[in-house]
């Protein structure tokens, strides 16, 4: 919903004025509606009347859902109040609700009571929520009493709707005059509307700040970018009402449909290598790399990317999954890459790539309490979708999330715990002093807190949001939200290491697409990320078993991957397959400038192939009747 500043609206208009049409398009964008139809059926020798009830179903999308509300008008508050943030509702029309209300088999009730009772609704309503009413005070009054009733009882309604929403606009012959607009400016949503980097500010408040970005694509040395100021502390943490919409209107919620790569070039680019003319048997297991980039891409001949910007993800969690960890560590690393030191800055610098380093906020001790609140979630999730947006905007191909945070691995294993049944020792990693020895008292501390935390949210549900509210904490929510973005985006995402994984595993439920765009270069032998790949169907490229820290891993194997894309895009097809220089032919076509040589003595005037002078020797003992040589199996790379 391209819509700025407004949480409810409701929208006004006479018969035939375009009203519901308009309230239609404020959520066009959304990928899912709850359509809340007020109206009764009607009689059904009434063709008019059910006319115009097709022509309503007709018009909304097969994604959006639709609710009854016509046997008990007193349930439409109920709906509007258990909506859950992250949905949409389009309530269509007051009139018909009114009408019900109004209804003898619903009397004797209180209806201005049942009015209020749907405002308080209306105000406290957590999700987008759309109102449609008819106006009809413009009119004479009518002169039956049951006409009066029902204006009265709609006028009342409307009065009492429009001062518990955020916006009202009056639609007349099609055009919208907004009545009561909230701070920003409200304007209509098109059918369809490119996402922009930067959206506007919301309910007075500037937008949220995008981090620093450390820009090393010209930069030979890493030591010679220059130093960058520390950050501010970012206000994604506010209430979600009080954050910019994503530029598309996007509401994250599970069940989203986002894109996948294309199905057919994958397979038909890694075919074609069989084709290529190189000396040795090929790319091996590199192959994956090459299907994975082209289906990406949408090609058969992928490129290498050029343009590539590592996430650096900085959020402590605190109590038990922190333990060994020294106080400040994370901050210090985070303030390196700042700075253009460190590995993850000078392995930057060495492939061309920018790095952003986003601070999220410390998670709460998972076994006491939610590391999360649910406001915190949502608006970590559209942050990191707003940085995937900005990094499609600005033309990056490829994205590496890496993190730096305190407890993080603790914090992995907990979400592989109670997202796909794993044991935590299994799962979480030793842990290592700066010394280079292992701390089994702080590794068993980190068990401890995992088990806790499982033990303490056994009754929660396990969907995506509240795993990463109990669970997860705000680099793995943010590190969901650049996936989802993402994939929207169709950029792919290459992770290493437990927080990138974690997400993974929690995209899961949100859109079930985002898997199909990450790509795992080295699994470093963590037990958690190998077991999430596994789940997620991923299979590690390399082996190196590189622990540089998660983000520098991949970034080291970038090189080579970009090596084998480059390779495989301008080689060209084996000559006996067609391709390349033929044999008898310059590299224009023409014949070649030498001439047959003389034969050195007398020979035979044909130029036909003779036999060999040698005769068969023949078989020291009994053997096979015939000596025709027998056929072999074919051999070789290309064999077949």
């Amino acid at each position: 919903m391209s819509v700025d500043g407004w949480n409810t609206v409701l929208v006004l208009g006479g018969t035939r004025s375009g009203k519901s049409e308009f309230a239609e398009s404020l959520v066009s964008d959304a990928p899912v509606v709850r359509y809340v139809a007020t109206a009764p059926e009607g009689d059904p020798q009434d063709t008019e009347w059910a006319a115009r009830l097709a022509a309503h179903r007709a018009r909304r999308p097969g994604s959006w859902t639709t609710e009854e509300t016509a046997g008990d008008p007193r349930r439409l508050a109920d709906v509007i109040a258990a909506a859950e943030p992250n949905e949409t509702l389009l309530v269509d029309d007051l009139g018909g609700w009114v009408t019900v209300l109004l209804d003898p088999a619903h009397q004797p009730a209180d209806d201005t009571e049942t009015i209020a009772e749907l405002a308080t609704a209306v105000r406290g309503c957590l999700a987008r929520l759309v109102l449609v009413s008819p106006e009809v005070g413009l009119s004479l009054v009518p002169t039956t009493p049951v006409g009066r009733a029902f204006t009265d009882a709609l006028g009342a309604t409307n009065r009492a709707v429009a001062d518990a929403c955020d916006a009202v606009v009056l639609v007349i012959a099609g055009q919208p005059a907004w009545l009561k607009a909230p701070d920003a400016a409200v304007t209509a949503a098109p059918a369809a509307t490119a996402p922009v980097a930067a959206p506007p500010a919301v309910n007075g408040a500037a937008p949220e700040p995008t981090p620093e970005l450390v820009d090393f694509s010209a930069a030979a040395d890493p030591a010679a970018a220059p130093p960058l100021p520390v950050e501010t502390a970012t206000d994604w943490t506010a209430p979600t009402t009080a954050l910019p919409m994503v530029a598309t209107g996007l509401v994250i919620q599970p069940g989203m449909d986002l894109p996948m790569p294309d199905e057919y070039a994958g397979p038909q680019a890694v075919e074609r290598l069989a084709t290529l003319d190189v000396p040795g048997a090929g790319l091996g297991v590199l192959d994956r790399l090459v299907g994975f980039a082209a289906a990406t891409q949408g090609t058969v001949t992928p490129a290498a990317w050029n343009s590539v910007r590592v996430l650096l993800l900085n959020g402590d969690h605190e109590g038990g999954a922190a333990a060994g960890t020294r106080p400040g560590e994370s901050a210090r690393r985070a303030g390196q890459a700042r700075a253009g030191r460190g590995a993850l800055a000078r392995l930057a610098a060495e492939c061309g790539a920018s790095l952003q380093v986003v601070d999220a906020v410390t998670a709460g001790p998972m076994e006491h309490e939610p590391a999360l609140t649910g406001e915190q979630v949502e608006s970590a999730l559209r942050y990191g979708w707003r940085l995937a947006e900005e990094a499609a905007e600005a033309g990056v191909q490829l994205l590496v999330l890496a993190a730096c945070g305190a407890g993080t691995e603790a914090a992995a294993a907990a979400v592989l715990a109670a997202t796909a049944g794993a044991e935590p020792p299994a799962v979480l990693g030793r842990v290592v002093t700066e010394n280079g020895e292992i701390d089994d008292a702080a590794w068993m501390r980190r068990c401890a807190a995992v088990r806790d935390a499982l033990h303490r949210t056994r009754t929660s549900p396990r969907g995506a949001k509240e795993v990463l509210a109990e669970l997860g904490g705000g680099d793995v929510a943010i590190a969901t939200g650049v996936l989802l973005g993402a994939t929207a985006r169709r950029i792919p995402v290459m992770l290493d290491g437990p927080v990138g994984v974690a997400a993974g595993l929690v995209s899961r439920d949100l859109a079930g697409q985002a898997r199909h765009w990450c790509l795992l270069a080295d699994h470093g032998g963590d037990p958690a990320v190998k077991l999430a790949a596994d789940i997620l169907g991923l299979t590690p490229l390399l082996d190196l078993r590189l622990d540089l820290g998660e983000g520098a891993n991949a970034l080291v194997a970038l090189p080579m991957l970009r090596s084998v894309l480059a390779l495989a895009a301008a080689l060209p097809t084996h000559p006996s397959l067609g391709g390349g220089d033929v044999p008898g032919e310059d590299a224009d076509g023409d014949e070649p400038d030498f001439a047959e040589p003389e034969p050195a003595g007398p020979g035979p005037t044909s130029t036909e192939p003779q036999e060999p002078d040698f005769a068969e020797p023949e078989p020291a003992g009994p053997g096979p009747a015939s000596t025709e040589p027998e056929e072999q199996p074919a051999s070789g790379p290309r064999a077949g």
